[in-house]
């Protein structure tokens, strides 16, 4: 067939104004080429920005070949307004410190214009779209060689995709694009907005987040290609797949097309005649036996199959598509008020984080496959994307890594001002839905849409969005709002949102009240997360760190918000318990102590409560898992991806076989997040007092239930135990092998909780546990032996004293005093020995990253000098 070709003229290097000395003064864009082959995308690799104050010119001058676009500034695809700056060098580092103020939020109060200059080679027959993956913040206007293709009336909110036919547009020789984005305001429009999750971008992510691209067929195109699977369950033995593709006629004649699909080895095709400009849906099915399931990464494989499909027209190819899919069930249910989420028939505990997109939107792929590695590593099942549903590159990863995504909308912002909709949102807002739902449709992650966070919409939003994922095809659950309120349609979403988001004890995750494990908690969380020394360094300035101590002062690296711009209740725990910090390293050092137990008991709690026969526990999301900008709250591992005391506190409680203690009655729990029972394993638990007596050491018999939780007898009561004590306990199997291994310090003097003045955020304490005792442990001596080889480091920790050797943390460095290396995923890490006790972990990086020094390694504890190997 006839096919476009596109070739970007680059243009002669202009000087790009830069605040960054040793810039390139002149950065030429990168070339655009699209292939003649039907089914091809070229995407805009690159643009020149403008403010709209700079360039008053329309768009019937700026989209023209000939226009000047001298001082404009050269961004990547896919980049706001601020990150196309940021990329270009306007600005000092905005992570650090309150950098971010120096951004004048007034250059933001005007649209912005993106250009790009390409040449072209019409061929006979060929049809050319302009497609947008997704909307243009706030609204914008697409312009093409002085022609407008589409005005603010149409390309508005962030979500909804555009194709244009501009065809007739495109001429041979030079050719402009432009692109005007309005000014952002998520109060007022459905767009992104990062709440209080952080300090907020200035230009509010004004501009383009998602690729442009110029795609090419011949007189028919395939579009939205989609793949699902019917499983008979519990079987899992044969699998009914449906796979169809939307065939549209770019001619203004009738068209006769051969469309041909398959999975496999087996082709099915079916001759299609369609009317001028018409769209009809194609679908073909067929029995796969022994399928090859798909699975969550802790219950199974996840193989992926690729529907791939053909339009020939006049026996010649006119259009590809093809899509990745997996073959499972995913489905859910309501047991005793919670969402229970049900995937290839299984009860799906999902134990995850909240999702937190990069502050400027911008797309880092490789930084997204390693935030996703951690998740995994750490056994998080599941990311909560709420109201920032990522790029492609996500999902994909999640396929492959078997992550569960729940997506759906913000909170907080014009998404959940129903009462303000006006006839142009609620079409914004159905397109929106239409779009994501079917752009994510087909990844086998998926677990599940809520068209509400905070709040459910009423009835007739309510209606769009359902229509909408209709037409979209959606089949999975969808769920009204992650609040505990019932909609009109979809009844009660069985997901609570009772808080909290600060600091509260361990304890308080085992009560069942407010956010404790049961049900399903669709956001909770101990806010203050404090990264390690070195990290702080990276975004904080030496003043902004010796703020830390006191607990009453703003935070610039809290949220805006004044409920969470201090660390107030988390800091006032923190002194009572550890007892109070007189440095910032002092500080450091206990935040390690206080995030690890916090966030073991929060998902332990819930891991727990998942086989409760009364109010089981069916689903938790950390709130949250990472940074969209360096914070002192709300993560699990922090901006430049380093893993700290809440990090491991985490790892430790969802490991797949796991033994752990339970804050409120005392008992020993298995939790097995496999599919197959084990049996023949013991737990030993050995109580110490504090200075490393053995004070009890009980041994239970269990089998593990599959995919739940089994109780193993009770923690012993030995009396005469000092204040803080120690307790260790051990997963055995029948050789005596250590299957897992989980160490708390405990307080014979209990955290009380004042629930009578809970508010949405936190619930206070009347009374502390006293951990005190840890600063008083005598010094503990530890031997350490390394080894490496490319890309990964094993080291050998061998308590070599006659005292507790507590809460030793390892580090990889670039060269002796060098810096981390990071990311390093490591099998375990502030761990705790007793005398004569080894433990190895192993740490794997990418050796590039190592700057080409040899790998050294740190190790320094709660009362362990520093060693350095």
């Amino acid at each position: 067939m006839a096919a476009l070709a596109l070739a970007l003229a680059v243009p002669d290097a202009v000087a790009l104004p830069t605040d960054r000395p040793g810039r390139p003064a002149g950065t030429p864009q990168a070339p655009l080429t699209v292939a003649a082959d039907p089914g091809t995308a070229a995407t805009v690799p690159d643009w020149r920005l403008q403010s709209s104050a700079r360039a008053p010119q329309t768009g019937a001058d700026i989209s023209t070949p000939g226009y000047s676009d001298a001082g404009w500034r050269t961004v990547p695809a896919r980049s706001t307004v601020l990150a196309g700056l940021v990329a270009a060098g306007a600005y000092p580092d905005l992570t650090r410190g309150d950098n971010l103020k120096q951004v004048d939020p007034t250059d933001f109060t005007v649209p912005w214009w993106y250009r790009k200059v390409f040449t072209a080679d019409p061929r006979p027959g060929a049809h050319t779209s302009l497609r947008l993956d997704g909307g243009v913040i706030s609204r914008g206007e697409v312009w093409l060689n002085g022609t407008l293709v589409a005005g603010p009336d149409r390309v508005v909110g962030a979500y909804p995709t555009h194709e244009f036919d501009v065809t007739a547009l495109l001429r041979p020789g030079a050719n402009a694009l432009a692109i005007r984005a309005a000014a952002a305001d998520p109060k007022q429009d459905l767009l992104i907005h990062f709440i209080d999750w952080s300090q907020l971008p200035p230009d509010r992510n004004q501009g383009l987040f998602r690729d442009v691209r110029f795609t090419t067929s011949g007189p028919v195109s395939l579009r939205f290609p989609r793949a699902t699977a019917d499983l008979p369950l519990p079987a899992l033995d044969t699998a009914k797949v449906t796979f169809e593709v939307e065939a549209r006629n770019n001619t203004d004649a009738p068209v006769t097309t051969l469309v041909t699909g398959g999975i496999g080895h087996t082709a099915h095709s079916r001759t299609v005649t369609l009317a001028a400009r018409a769209t009809t849906t194609v679908t073909f099915t067929e029995d796969v036996t022994r399928p090859r399931v798909w699975w969550p990464f802790q219950m199974g494989d996840q193989p992926l199959y690729t529907a791939s499909f053909t339009a020939t027209v006049d026996t010649r190819d006119s259009d590809r598509a093809t899509t990745r899919f997996g073959i499972r069930e995913v489905s859910s249910s309501l047991v005793d008020g919670g969402r229970q989420f049900h995937v290839n028939g299984e009860p799906f505990l999902v134990r995850g984080g909240g999702w937190a997109s990069d502050l400027f939107l911008r797309t880092d792929v490789r930084r997204i496959e390693d935030q996703l590695k951690l998740v995994r590593s750490m056994g998080m099942n599941t990311l909560r994307l709420e109201g920032k549903p990522e790029n492609d590159e996500l999902y994909d990863l999640a396929d492959r890594l078997g992550i569960m995504l729940l997506t759906g909308w913000e909170c907080c912002s014009k998404w959940e001002d129903y009462a303000s909709f006006d006839a142009e949102d609620k079409r914004v807002a159905g397109a929106s839905a239409e779009s994501e739902a079917r752009r994510v449709r087909n990844h086998p992650s998926m677990l599940g849409f809520l068209i509400g966070s905070d709040a459910a919409p009423g009835a007739e939003l309510e209606r769009i969005y359902l229509d909408a994922l209709a037409r979209a095809h959606w089949n999975l659950p969808i769920v009204s709002s992650a609040k505990a309120v019932a909609s009109p349609q979809l009844g009660a979403p069985g997901m609570k949102m009772e808080g909290p988001y600060w600091w509260v004890p361990p304890t308080y995750w085992y009560t069942k009240r407010l956010g404790g494990a049961f049900g399903f908690a669709s956001e909770v969380g101990p806010g203050p997360t404090i990264p390690e020394l070195d990290e702080l360094r990276k975004f904080l300035t030496p003043r902004d760190i010796a703020k830390l101590t006191d607990h009453n002062a703003v935070q610039y690296h809290l949220a805006p918000s004044p409920t969470f711009n201090k660390l107030s209740f988390w800091g006032a725990a923190l002194d009572n318990r550890y007892g109070r910090p007189a440095t910032p390293e002092q500080l450091v050092r206990k935040a390690q102590l206080a995030n690890y137990e916090i966030n073991r008991a929060q998902l332990e709690a819930f891991g727990r409560n998942s086989s409760d026969p009364a109010k089981p526990a069916t689903g938790v999301i950390y709130w949250m898992l990472n940074d969209a900008w360096p914070t002192l709250y709300w993560h699990l591992y922090d901006y430049h991806l380093a893993t700290a005391g809440s990090y491991f506190g985490a790892k430790t409680a969802l490991r797949p076989l796991h033994v752990q203690y339970s804050y409120d009655d005392r008992s020993l729990v298995v939790v097995n997040t496999g599919l197959a029972e084990v049996g023949g394993l013991r737990v030993r638990a050995t109580v110490f007092h504090l200075d490393g007596t053995v004070k009890a050491d009980d041994t239970h018999p269990v089998t593990a239930r599959a995919n739940g939780s089994t109780r193993a007898g009770a923690l012993p009561t030995p009396g005469g135990l000092s204040t803080t004590y120690f307790v260790r306990l051990l997963l055995q199997d029948g050789q005596g092998r250590v299957l897992d291994r989980n160490v708390y310090w405990l307080s014979t003097k209990p955290d009380t909780l004042d629930y009578a003045k809970s508010t949405w955020y936190h619930t206070p304490q009347s009374a502390y546990a006293d951990l005190k005792g840890l600063d008083r442990l005598p010094t503990g001596l530890v031997a350490v032996r390394t080894a490496s080889t490319d890309g990964e480091t094993r080291v050998e920790l061998t308590n070599t004293g006659r005292s507790v050797a507590f809460f030793v943390r390892a580090t990889v460095r670039k060269g002796a005093g060098g810096p981390e290396v990071l990311p390093t995923d490591w099998s375990d890490n502030y761990v705790t020995l007793w005398p004569g006790e080894t433990v190895t972990l192993t740490a794997r990086y990418r050796s590039s990253d190592l700057g080409g020094a040899s790998p050294a390694v740190e190790v320094f504890g709660h009362n362990v000098p520093r060693v350095v190997r």
